[in-house]
């Protein structure tokens, strides 16, 4: 018999729903930034909408980045290394240190590390330093940061096609 509260159950149904909504298996409002990223060429991936500014891999880069924070801060556990040194956000283009290929491979884990992880602790299957309330602004925090940027990629995939 499961020693899971009601509301355990609730919290972690609920956690795993809004993580859906941002990279999943689609959203009501629109292409999560999982279905966004699904049409995306190398070439595309790699052309930016304009000077000084970002592409797509750097975008979905970015936000891996920030999927590896936010599970640091549920266990409690230093963040280990990334993909690419530095912070934050990185410069990519094609022929660049990550083909496109590796960029969503690094998205996609992060996204399925940071689902496990939130299902365990919701679950009871594991801890974390931070109360309910805490972990679960993290996870609204971390879906709006997905559907923003699901969003920017959305309208540089019209930006570029129009051109």
């Amino acid at each position: 018999m499961s020693t899971m509260t009601i509301d355990q159950r609730t919290a972690s149904t609920r956690e795993a729903h809004i993580l859906s909504q941002g990279y999943g298996e689609g959203a009501w409002h629109g292409p999560d930034l999982k279905t966004a990223l699904a049409d995306v060429t190398s070439t595309l991936a790699f052309r930016r909408p304009g000077d000084g500014r970002h592409n797509i891999a750097e975008i979905a880069l970015h936000h891996a980045y920030c999927i590896r924070n936010v599970r640091a801060k549920l266990t409690g556990v230093e963040g280990e290394r990334f993909v690419l040194d530095g912070d934050d956000w990185f410069a990519l283009d094609e022929g660049g240190p990550l083909a496109w290929s590796n960029v969503t491979g690094v998205v996609a884990s992060e996204q399925d590390r940071l689902a496990r992880i939130v299902a365990d602790v919701a679950a009871g299957r594991s801890t974390s330093p931070l109360t309910a309330d805490e972990r679960f602004e993290l996870v609204v925090g971390i879906t709006c940061h997905a559907v923003y940027h699901a969003g920017q990629i959305q309208l540089i995939k019209r930006l570029v096609s129009a051109a």
